[in-house]
Protein backbone atom coordinates (compact mmCIF):
# COMPACT_ATOMS: atom_id res chain seq x y z
CA UNK A 1 0.00 0.00 0.00
CA UNK A 2 2.91 2.95 1.11
CA UNK A 3 4.50 1.55 -2.79
CA UNK A 4 1.45 2.61 -4.52
CA UNK A 5 0.76 5.81 -2.52
CA UNK A 6 4.31 6.73 -3.22
CA UNK A 7 3.94 6.07 -7.26
CA UNK A 8 0.49 7.90 -6.59
CA UNK A 9 2.41 10.92 -4.94
CA UNK A 10 5.37 11.61 -7.25
CA UNK A 11 3.88 11.25 -10.63
CA UNK A 12 2.84 14.48 -11.67
CA UNK A 13 0.15 14.92 -13.75
CA UNK A 14 -1.35 17.44 -16.05
CA UNK A 15 -4.89 16.83 -16.98
CA UNK A 16 -6.50 18.62 -20.14
CA UNK A 17 -9.83 16.26 -19.72
CA UNK A 18 -12.42 17.54 -17.03
CA UNK A 19 -13.80 14.12 -16.71
CA UNK A 20 -10.39 12.70 -16.27
CA UNK A 21 -9.18 15.46 -13.83
CA UNK A 22 -12.22 14.68 -11.58
CA UNK A 23 -11.30 10.82 -11.92
CA UNK A 24 -7.54 10.96 -10.70
CA UNK A 25 -8.74 13.27 -8.14
CA UNK A 26 -10.93 10.70 -7.05
CA UNK A 27 -8.25 7.98 -7.32
CA UNK A 28 -5.70 10.22 -5.21
CA UNK A 29 -3.56 11.07 -8.28
CA UNK A 30 -0.98 13.61 -8.21
CA UNK A 31 -2.59 16.56 -10.56
CA UNK A 32 -0.39 19.15 -10.95
CA UNK A 33 -2.48 21.05 -13.43
CA UNK A 34 -5.55 21.05 -14.91
CA UNK A 35 -7.97 23.30 -17.77
CA UNK A 36 -9.84 26.17 -16.41
CA UNK A 37 -13.18 24.33 -17.45
CA UNK A 38 -12.29 21.63 -14.62
CA UNK A 39 -13.51 22.99 -11.90
CA UNK A 40 -10.70 22.71 -9.60
CA UNK A 41 -9.93 25.99 -7.89
CA UNK A 42 -7.22 24.48 -6.03
CA UNK A 43 -5.62 23.87 -8.83
CA UNK A 44 -3.56 25.61 -11.18
CA UNK A 45 -5.01 25.77 -14.89
CA UNK A 46 -3.19 25.82 -17.83
CA UNK A 47 -5.65 27.56 -20.26
CA UNK A 48 -8.70 25.49 -22.04
CA UNK A 49 -9.27 22.18 -23.43
CA UNK A 50 -9.11 23.60 -27.12
CA UNK A 51 -6.03 26.24 -26.18
CA UNK A 52 -3.92 25.10 -23.23
CA UNK A 53 -0.56 26.60 -22.70
CA UNK A 54 2.05 24.00 -24.22
CA UNK A 55 4.82 26.41 -22.95
CA UNK A 56 3.05 26.29 -19.51
CA UNK A 57 2.29 22.54 -19.54
CA UNK A 58 5.98 21.89 -20.26
CA UNK A 59 7.44 24.15 -17.62
CA UNK A 60 6.06 22.00 -14.63
CA UNK A 61 7.75 19.05 -16.41
CA UNK A 62 4.81 16.56 -15.84
CA UNK A 63 5.50 12.88 -16.07
CA UNK A 64 2.44 12.28 -18.21
CA UNK A 65 -0.40 14.35 -19.67
CA UNK A 66 -3.91 12.98 -19.87
CA UNK A 67 -5.81 14.31 -22.85
CA UNK A 68 -8.79 13.04 -24.74
CA UNK A 69 -9.76 12.01 -28.87
CA UNK A 70 -12.75 14.33 -28.66
CA UNK A 71 -12.00 16.71 -25.91
CA UNK A 72 -8.49 17.89 -27.19
CA UNK A 73 -6.87 18.86 -30.41
CA UNK A 74 -4.25 17.19 -32.50
CA UNK A 75 -2.51 19.73 -33.00
CA UNK A 76 -1.71 19.96 -29.15
CA UNK A 77 -1.52 16.53 -28.59
CA UNK A 78 1.61 17.04 -31.35
CA UNK A 79 3.27 19.90 -29.93
CA UNK A 80 3.28 18.12 -26.09
CA UNK A 81 4.80 15.22 -27.96
CA UNK A 82 7.14 17.19 -29.70
CA UNK A 83 8.20 18.62 -26.69
CA UNK A 84 9.07 15.23 -24.95
CA UNK A 85 6.44 14.64 -22.78
CA UNK A 86 4.37 11.40 -22.51
CA UNK A 87 1.01 11.41 -23.45
CA UNK A 88 -2.16 9.52 -22.62
CA UNK A 89 -4.96 9.89 -24.58
CA UNK A 90 -8.46 8.48 -23.82
CA UNK A 91 -11.51 7.61 -26.23
CA UNK A 92 -14.37 7.36 -24.14
CA UNK A 93 -17.60 7.19 -26.14
CA UNK A 94 -19.69 4.50 -24.18
CA UNK A 95 -20.55 3.20 -21.16
CA UNK A 96 -18.60 0.44 -21.03
CA UNK A 97 -15.62 2.97 -22.29
CA UNK A 98 -16.06 5.04 -19.15
CA UNK A 99 -15.96 2.37 -16.63
CA UNK A 100 -12.70 0.69 -17.92
CA UNK A 101 -10.87 3.87 -18.15
CA UNK A 102 -11.23 4.18 -14.31
CA UNK A 103 -9.24 1.31 -14.21
CA UNK A 104 -6.97 2.05 -16.95
CA UNK A 105 -6.17 5.83 -14.91
CA UNK A 106 -6.12 3.47 -11.50
CA UNK A 107 -3.19 1.34 -13.58
CA UNK A 108 -1.38 4.58 -14.69
CA UNK A 109 -0.81 5.93 -11.41
CA UNK A 110 0.66 2.67 -9.79
CA UNK A 111 -2.86 1.85 -8.12
CA UNK A 112 -4.70 -1.85 -8.44
CA UNK A 113 -7.38 -1.48 -10.80
CA UNK A 114 -10.62 -3.10 -9.51
CA UNK A 115 -13.77 -4.01 -12.10
CA UNK A 116 -16.41 -0.52 -12.17
CA UNK A 117 -19.86 -1.87 -12.63
CA UNK A 118 -23.10 0.07 -14.11
CA UNK A 119 -25.34 -0.40 -11.45
CA UNK A 120 -28.40 -1.41 -12.56
CA UNK A 121 -31.49 0.48 -12.95
CA UNK A 122 -35.47 -0.21 -14.10
CA UNK A 123 -35.85 0.86 -17.81
CA UNK A 124 -37.42 4.14 -18.31
CA UNK A 125 -39.12 2.91 -21.54
CA UNK A 126 -39.63 6.74 -23.04
CA UNK A 127 -38.53 8.55 -25.81
CA UNK A 128 -36.10 11.53 -25.33
CA UNK A 129 -34.36 14.19 -26.80
CA UNK A 130 -31.32 16.41 -25.38
CA UNK A 131 -30.44 19.63 -27.03
CA UNK A 132 -27.11 20.20 -26.25
CA UNK A 133 -26.36 24.17 -28.27
CA UNK A 134 -28.56 26.69 -29.43
CA UNK A 135 -28.49 29.17 -32.59
CA UNK A 136 -27.93 26.65 -34.30
CA UNK A 137 -30.15 24.10 -31.83
CA UNK A 138 -27.87 20.85 -32.16
CA UNK A 139 -28.09 17.32 -30.29
CA UNK A 140 -26.20 14.17 -29.96
CA UNK A 141 -26.30 11.04 -31.56
CA UNK A 142 -26.00 7.41 -30.90
CA UNK A 143 -22.23 7.87 -30.79
CA UNK A 144 -21.90 9.36 -28.10
CA UNK A 145 -21.00 8.62 -24.56
CA UNK A 146 -24.20 10.05 -23.40
CA UNK A 147 -26.11 8.27 -25.87
CA UNK A 148 -24.77 4.83 -24.49
CA UNK A 149 -25.78 6.21 -20.28
CA UNK A 150 -29.18 6.97 -21.49
CA UNK A 151 -29.25 3.89 -23.23
CA UNK A 152 -28.26 2.08 -20.09
CA UNK A 153 -31.10 4.08 -18.58
CA UNK A 154 -34.00 2.52 -20.84
CA UNK A 155 -34.35 5.90 -22.70
CA UNK A 156 -34.40 6.05 -26.65
CA UNK A 157 -32.97 9.01 -28.10
CA UNK A 158 -34.88 10.45 -31.35
CA UNK A 159 -31.63 11.67 -32.53
CA UNK A 160 -29.48 8.22 -32.26
CA UNK A 161 -29.12 8.22 -35.84
CA UNK A 162 -28.01 10.86 -36.71
CA UNK A 163 -25.18 11.28 -39.36
CA UNK A 164 -23.44 13.73 -37.62
CA UNK A 165 -22.31 12.85 -34.13
CA UNK A 166 -23.45 16.40 -32.90
CA UNK A 167 -26.35 16.75 -35.79
CA UNK A 168 -27.93 20.54 -36.06
CA UNK A 169 -31.67 20.30 -35.61
CA UNK A 170 -34.77 22.19 -36.19
CA UNK A 171 -37.38 22.67 -33.71
CA UNK A 172 -40.11 21.29 -35.99
CA UNK A 173 -38.09 18.46 -36.62
CA UNK A 174 -37.93 17.67 -32.48
CA UNK A 175 -41.70 18.55 -32.58
CA UNK A 176 -42.38 15.40 -35.36
CA UNK A 177 -40.10 13.43 -33.61
CA UNK A 178 -42.46 13.41 -30.77
CA UNK A 179 -40.26 12.86 -27.87
CA UNK A 180 -42.23 12.00 -24.57
CA UNK A 181 -39.33 13.65 -22.73
CA UNK A 182 -36.64 16.81 -23.87
CA UNK A 183 -34.10 16.88 -21.38
CA UNK A 184 -32.34 20.46 -20.57
CA UNK A 185 -28.54 19.45 -19.60
CA UNK A 186 -26.46 22.35 -17.40
CA UNK A 187 -24.01 22.00 -20.08
CA UNK A 188 -22.16 22.60 -22.03
CA UNK A 189 -25.21 25.45 -22.93
CA UNK A 190 -26.53 27.50 -20.55
CA UNK A 191 -30.11 27.24 -21.80
CA UNK A 192 -32.37 30.14 -19.80
CA UNK A 193 -36.11 30.02 -19.14
CA UNK A 194 -36.55 31.47 -22.92
CA UNK A 195 -35.28 28.79 -24.37
CA UNK A 196 -37.53 26.19 -22.32
CA UNK A 197 -40.38 28.20 -23.75
CA UNK A 198 -39.12 28.11 -27.02
CA UNK A 199 -38.60 24.00 -26.92
CA UNK A 200 -42.23 23.72 -24.96
CA UNK A 201 -43.73 25.66 -27.75
CA UNK A 202 -42.48 24.02 -30.42
CA UNK A 203 -43.17 20.53 -28.42
CA UNK A 204 -46.11 20.95 -26.59
CA UNK A 205 -46.65 17.16 -25.78
CA UNK A 206 -43.13 16.64 -24.47
CA UNK A 207 -42.45 17.25 -20.75
CA UNK A 208 -39.22 19.19 -20.14
CA UNK A 209 -37.11 18.40 -17.40
CA UNK A 210 -33.57 19.83 -16.47
CA UNK A 211 -30.83 17.23 -15.91
CA UNK A 212 -27.35 17.81 -14.74
CA UNK A 213 -25.20 17.92 -17.82
CA UNK A 214 -21.97 16.60 -15.99
CA UNK A 215 -24.10 13.94 -14.80
CA UNK A 216 -25.01 13.28 -18.32
CA UNK A 217 -21.74 14.08 -20.15
CA UNK A 218 -18.52 13.47 -17.59
CA UNK A 219 -17.32 10.14 -17.25
CA UNK A 220 -15.26 7.87 -14.90
CA UNK A 221 -15.43 8.05 -11.43
CA UNK A 222 -18.87 10.20 -11.28
CA UNK A 223 -20.29 7.30 -13.91
CA UNK A 224 -21.66 4.75 -11.68
CA UNK A 225 -23.93 7.51 -9.09
CA UNK A 226 -24.59 9.53 -12.07
CA UNK A 227 -26.56 6.72 -13.75
CA UNK A 228 -28.24 6.51 -10.19
CA UNK A 229 -29.02 10.37 -10.31
CA UNK A 230 -30.37 10.25 -14.00
CA UNK A 231 -33.19 7.94 -13.27
CA UNK A 232 -34.11 9.44 -10.41
CA UNK A 233 -34.63 12.93 -12.31
CA UNK A 234 -35.68 10.75 -15.48
CA UNK A 235 -37.69 7.94 -14.31
CA UNK A 236 -40.84 9.72 -12.17
CA UNK A 237 -41.72 11.12 -15.92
Amino acid sequence: MAERQTVRSLMRIVSLVPSSTETLIHLGANVVACTRFCEQPHLGNVGGTKNPDINAIVALAPDIVILDQEENRQEDAAALKEAGLELFVSDVVTLADALELIQDLETLIGGTPTPNVAPEVTPIGLSIFVPIWRRPWMSISGRTYGASLLNHLGCTLVTAEADDTYPEVQLDEVSALAPDVIAVPSEPYEFNDTHLVELRNSSPDSTIVRVDGQDLFWWGSRTPSAITRLHDALNPL
